[in-house]
């Protein structure tokens, strides 16, 4: 026994998911100034309940203590996560009928990646972002923020007021809640009766079949299927209505939701479908959710096996990406600056300072092309594509790419 429960259902975890030892928060880089001081590292143990199916990681370090005014994520330095909300935005608009009579809310808002699109169509927009920091970059371009975190609390004052949605949305922010009936519960307070709700997430099927464990952090609560959220909406009189399999994030869902009391839309056979597919992978018995921790150290020996290689042969090693995927994959593997020099960001929140655990380095990619290095690790695999785009330079002298999931792939 874990002594550790459901956060949805209450059952007791008794089933380990995958166990990759212990790690610091992901996104806690640290200052130079404090490159001396110890930081606190956290069991990164993930748990699968053997009533509801949730995965799920417990709550070892408050969302609080995470989501603090230093966060250093910032959507908007990906174009193409941009582009994707931009198109979403298009679709939104055209597919629900938004205009200027309508009220857009998201959840987790960052630093207005999203809102700024509806704002340019005249569509009254609403972001709620815990961070301060990032809340404050929205408001630079203009989309107004409330610093909270969301839940039964927030819901009720915008209910009160009068700010209820048209449409709800939260792009990768359902697996960051540590009380997810909290959360579900005040996502039905604040939409308008004929409203809809979208959320992206990652796809617990898609990380299972890509050996996808370097995205199992501390700001990650919960892996969702479509059958885990399907009953967790349903429990708090929400309907699943459609569903969206997309690229993102190695695999990710967009779903679509309404009141459960409403009659339209109608369910889509796609949801349908997709759980029916579920439960053909495993995902509603114990048994499939058994040996990822076998493939998860297959994927470590490998990349261990190329970095001294490499290193044996003289070879130097720079990561690109300074994200929080790949302070999992370094740290579960033991990889610091006797692998890797240093590692690249554009985000300036990041440069100057350290990775967690590791404490390697972060530097602007221009220092690439200062040093040369003859390896270039891509970090954030997800977006393996931009990266080797924007960074075509490095072959210029020689230089390859790596990427390490879901298995080492050199690309020259």
């Amino acid at each position: 026994m874990s002594g550790f429960r459901c956060r949805f259902c209450a059952a007791p975890l008794t089933q380990s998911f995958c166990d990759l030892g212990t790690s610091p928060a992901s996104n806690s880089f640290i200052k130079p100034a404090d490159a001396q001081r110890p930081e606190p590292f956290y069991a990164l143990k993930v748990y699968v309940c053997g009533s509801c199916f949730l995965v799920q990681l417990p709550e070892h370090k408050a969302a609080d203590q995470i989501f603090t005014d230093d966060y250093a994520y910032f959507s908007s330095y990906s174009q193409s996560w941009l582009d994707h909300a931009k198109a979403y935005c298009e679709m939104a608009a055209a597919r629900f009928g938004l205009g200027r009579d309508s009220h857009v809310i998201e959840i987790a808002s960052n630093d207005g990646y999203l809102l700024q699109y509806f704002r340019a169509m005249g569509i009254p927009v609403l972001g709620i972002e815990p961070s301060a920091n990032v809340a404050q970059a929205a408001e630079a371009k203009g989309v107004p923020s409330l610093v909270r975190f969301f839940g039964r609390a927030l819901a009720a004052e915008l209910a009160a007021e009068g700010r209820k949605a048209d449409l709800l949305l939260g792009n990768n922010v359902l697996a960051h809640v540590p009380d997810i009936n909290d959360f579900a519960a005040g996502m039905k307070m604040v939409l308008v009766p004929r409203g809809v709700i979208t959320m992206e997430f990652p796809h617990l099927s898609r990380l299972i079949a890509g050996v996808q464990f370097d995205t199992i952090y501390h700001e990650h609560y919960s892996y969702l299927s479509m059958t885990s959220v399907d009953r967790i909406f349903a429990h708090h009189g929400l309907a699943v209505f459609d569903v969206d399999e997309l690229a993102t994030h190695g695999g990710s869902l967009r779903i679509y939701a309404r009141h459960a009391e409403a009659d339209a839309p109608v369910r889509s056979p796609r949801v349908a479908a997709l759980l029916e597919r579920e439960r053909a992978e495993g995902l509603t018995s114990p048994a499939g959710y058994q040996g990822f921790d076998m493939r998860v150290r297959e994927v470590k020996l490998a990349l261990l096996e190329f970095l001294i290689a490499a290193k044996r042969e003289g070879k130097r090693i720079v990561a690109y990406g300074a994200a929080a995927k790949g302070n999992t994959l370094l740290n579960y593997c033991g990889i610091r600056t006797d692998f890797i020099d240093y590692a690249v960001d554009r985000s300036p929140a990041k440069q100057g300072r350290l990775l967690p655990g590791t404490r390697i380095p972060v530097r602007a990619p221009e220092a690439i092309d200062q040093d040369r290095p003859d390896y270039l690790l891509i970090l954030p695999w997800n977006i393996r594509d931009e990266i080797i785009v924007s960074m075509a330079g490095i072959r210029g002298w020689g230089a390859k790419f790596v990427v390490p999931i879901p298995k080492v792939e050199v690309i020259a």
